[in-house]
């Protein structure tokens, strides 16, 4: 009996102002540097002569094919993208955007954000809207105790704050 795959989880759209700038960085950087410096740089390889051994001209080329690749998924991006750029009527309630600290079972605090798909950055306790953790928290309030079913089973986790504006953790 043949295998049947999985549908691909969707990926949300929403993304924060400041995940909407980085891909925005992003494209205009591979657009006006990257790319005219590959091309040219293909371009000199190519006027070295027999193009199927030169090694510069093939992995520019490759180069060139990534990027272009990387421009195309970026435009694409930004189109469907859904930016969220002022925070909820309840801003004791966790939505997209938020940054909250969260008490395990241990006493252990942690501190994440919730971000679009594009903006993950998990050193930077950046969880995408997708992911289960985040998902079990969406709707819940300050101070709630919250059961979240993670991979490694149900967790249980004690909301300490909420905020939509970046709180002071470094320090």
């Amino acid at each position: 009996m043949p295998e049947t795959k999985k549908p691909l989880p969707k990926r949300s759209d929403l993304i924060t102002p400041e995940g909407e700038q980085a891909l925005r960085d992003e494209y205009d950087f591979l657009w006006r540097e990257e790319r005219p410096k590959v091309t040219q740089e293909v371009s000199d390889a190519a006027k070295l002569g027999d193009r199927s051994e030169n090694a510069e001209y093939i992995y520019g080329k490759r180069r060139l094919r990534q990027i272009d690749s990387r421009i195309r998924f970026l435009l694409k991006r930004l189109d469907a993208v859904t930016v969220v750029d002022r925070p909820p009527t309840d801003p004791q309630k966790v939505y997209f955007g938020a940054w909250i600290e969260l008490e395990d079972e241990d006493g252990e605090i942690l501190r994440y954000r919730i971000v679009g798909a594009d903006e993950i950055d998990l050193p930077k306790g950046y969880i995408s809207i997708d992911a289960p953790l985040a998902r079990g928290l969406l709707g819940k309030s300050l101070d709630d105790d919250v059961q979240v079913k993670l991979p490694k089973g149900l967790t249980e986790y004690f909301i300490s704050s909420v905020s939509y504006s970046r709180p002071d953790w470094d320090t």
